[in-house]
């Protein structure tokens, strides 16, 4: 447990009656991030299956942060520690092992998520620690997290791999969200190209952006990081949206 400027931080093991509240918080993320077919499958279900490797901040009665991961077999065959298919991926290996008994090797990260009202206090940084001892107490050394740089959006036409280059005169990654990581201890290693796909008709698509989505090729979405490809002879658009593969230590 970690006490600052009123903020607790709390293993969600140790306050299960918070798992039902865990989305009260005010967040930032685009209307299209939940209908990725498996978050839509699986994500609410991780706080409660994996309760030991999660972690939620409160203020008083207040629901602030809550900090998600999940263990995984990486030594399977055909299995890879930091797979292309990055969240997506690691959330459904998560799933199929614990339904099959199987020992996990290895634990992701899936999102930090602060209350808009709590940004810019320093948080993330004490919930990606949070995380990071989560992962320790069951007896991991390494915490990976495919990371979603959070002013990628400004920029999707960029490729992400020309992105991470980037860095500050400090020599650190100019991306806010990935300059935590690294200042955090962690090791940028590589892009994961299709970490979260979300698929779906014109409609569907101009109801959770806006856009008119009335003509074939990339379209530029609001926090979206790469363009969203639109077919309107298939009635489809689809984002495939690359992270980044950053490996902490736990120790």
């Amino acid at each position: 447990m970690t006490d600052h400027d009123s903020t607790v931080i709390t293993p969600l093991d140790e306050r299960p009656s918070l798992i039902p509240r865990l989305y009260e918080i005010a967040d930032t993320w685009p209307s299209f991030i939940p209908h990725d077919p498996v978050a839509e499958a699986l994500l609410g279900r991780v706080a409660e299956d994996f309760p030991h490797y999660c972690v939620v901040a409160t203020d008083g009665d207040r629901v602030v942060a809550r900090g998600l991961s999940v263990p995984f077999d990486s030594r399977s065959e055909g299995r890879a520690e930091m797979p292309d298919k990055g969240w997506d991926q690691v959330l459904v290996w998560a799933f199929g092992d614990r339904h099959q008994g199987q020992r996990p090797t290895a634990v992701s990260a899936l999102e930090i998520t602060v209350d808009t009202a709590y940004l810019g206090r320093g948080l993330s940084y004490r919930m990606l620690a949070a995380l990071r001892d989560a992962a320790r107490r069951q007896g991991h050394e390494v915490l990976l997290a495919p990371v979603r740089p959070t002013a990628k959006h400004l920029e999707p036409r960029v490729g992400m791999t020309d992105y991470v280059r980037r860095r500050g005169d400090d020599g650190f990654p100019a991306d806010p969200w990935l300059r935590v990581h690294v200042k955090a201890g962690g090791t940028i290693r590589r892009v994961a190209p299709a970490s979260m796909t979300v698929s779906g008709s014109l409609d569907q698509w101009r109801r959770w952006t806006g856009l008119p989505f009335d003509r074939d090729g990339d379209t530029d979405v609001p926090g979206a990081l790469v363009p969203v490809h639109c077919d309107t002879a298939r009635d489809r658009a689809v984002y495939v949206e690359p992270n980044v593969w950053v490996r902490h230590r736990t120790g």
